[in-house]
């Protein structure tokens, strides 16, 4: 029997702790979470504030209730004072003040990340926001029916940016779109897949200001303008959205960490101290593309790393079999998907890459209706012919064509190998000529 404490309660969390609950028998788990809830989907709060959900219910997926029915002790609204890694002991405070003390044989550390907050002169007024937790998206939604905000910032276009625009769109809020990069999606997308979208949302009247950094939130007491290096813009609400870091300050100094202060683990997710885990937005990850350690934030790679966790923890040796950092967006029914490195990101690691790309429609000609452009972009090693990632992009759900490019970034497929790939044809569903084998076939 063991004792095993877990930090942190959200989607690696909860992946951990219901493995070990639903797998293992005999064991002490103590849960600790800082926030009044638990695996909140934050990737739906834009659809939650764009009000194309009914409200945020759906987005939980489990309680303390159905996590204590199963064994285990949870407090939640409890902050981590300090962790004493020799003699295994995670001293918290609760709501109340009252101090525990919580013993353990394994810890796993699930603390995830925080958004960056910039300093920038007015970011303390009345009216600017942060979106990560459950408790900021209600706050956001409570300002929209304020008839004084009329106008709405959103710094920074990465994924969250530019769902949080979209979303504001559609209350309808006038929406800047402000990023220091040259477009938006810059980690995900080459240029072409980056112009679509940016097509997208110009044709949906947001403003895009890109190549300019915020240099101040003007106002009072309430936001009344965005101030840059490049221009002025009147505003009654800005939503900061410029990125996450990894939550590690409670143990920083204690274990191994990444250059951007994640904790780095094993492929068994293991720190530095032997019986110490680390898993979800605070830990690292092996990048299956760049053949390497890596941090890549994602809500599925949190899951997969709290299985990983759960089993070794209690004794079972599982290793990750490594991450290409699949991911995708769906703005106003432009569906973009990607995993692995784009050509621009392989290009600056050093990477001799090429791209084979195609455009064509999904199904032959003579389908008239339910009948739609696709795009793809497989970017590979010339030298090894390894596939290092591969874009998407079309009006419909195109994500099970890169579900299949994930597996050959982790498998180590080369481009030459899809070329002749078996993939069945009827005019329902594509073309004689997939896109996806007459892109590989272009590849030179």
């Amino acid at each position: 029997m063991s004792k095993i404490v877990l930090v942190g309660a959200n989607h690696a969390g909860t992946a951990a702790v219901n493995t070990i609950l639903d797998n293992y028998e005999n064991n002490e788990v103590v849960v600790f979470d800082r926030n009044s809830n638990i695996s909140f989907l934050g990737c739906g709060m834009a659809l939650w504030i764009g009000e194309q959900i009914k409200g945020p219910e759906g987005l939980f997926y489990m309680t303390k209730e159905r996590i204590e029915e199963k064994g285990a002790k949870v407090h939640l609204e409890t902050e981590i004072q300090h962790i004493d890694f020799e003699k295994k002991v995670v001293k918290a405070v609760n709501k109340n003040g009252e101090v525990i003390n919580e013993t353990y044989d394994k810890l796993i550390l699930a603390t995830g990340s925080l958004p960056i907050s910039p300093k920038i002169k007015g970011s303390n007024l009345e009216n600017v926001q942060f979106v990560k937790l459950y408790q900021d998206a209600q706050k956001a939604i409570e300002l929209l029916p304020n008839k004084d905000i009329k106008r709405v910032a959103v710094v920074g276009a990465g994924y969250i940016g530019v769902e949080l625009a979209e979303a504001f769109q559609r209350c309808g809020k006038k929406v800047t779109l402000i990023d220091a990069a040259e477009s938006c999606l810059t980690r995900y997308y080459d240029s072409e897949f980056r112009k679509k979208m940016e097509d997208n949302l110009r044709n949906k009247g947001i403003d895009l200001q890109f190549n300019q950094m915020v240099s101040e939130i003007k106002g009072d007491t309430k936001v009344e303008g965005v101030l840059t290096d490049k221009g002025e813009y009147d505003v009654d609400m800005v939503v900061l959205a410029i990125g996450f870091r990894p939550n590690t300050d409670i143990a920083k100094d204690s274990l191994e960490t990444f250059k951007n202060g994640a904790y780095k683990v094993n492929l068994n997710q293991q720190t530095s101290k032997e019986d110490v885990y680390a898993i979800g937005d605070c830990a690292t990850v092996y990048d299956n593309s760049i053949q390497d350690t890596n941090y890549i934030a994602l809500a599925t790679n949190a899951v997969r790393s709290g299985i990983v966790a759960g089993h070794n923890v209690c004794g079972t040796k599982l290793e990750s079999i490594g991450v290409q950092g699949s991911n995708g967006i769906s703005i106003y029914d432009l569906k973009m998907v990607s995993t692995g490195m784009t050509l621009e990101v392989a290009k600056s690691r050093g990477y001799d890459a090429e791209s084979a790309d195609w455009a064509d429609l999904q199904k032959p000609e003579f389908i008239e209706d339910d009948n739609t452009e696709v795009m793809v972009k497989i970017v590979y090693d010339k030298a090894t012919r390894r596939i290092l990632g591969a874009q998407m992009a079309s009006s419909i759900d195109i994500s099970m064509g890169i579900h299949m490019f994930s597996l050959a970034i982790q498998e180590q497929l080369t481009i030459d190998k899809l070329k002749l790939l078996d993939i069945f044809f009827l005019p329902h569903f594509n073309k004689p000529y997939n896109y996806i084998t007459m892109a590989a076939l272009s590849a030179k």
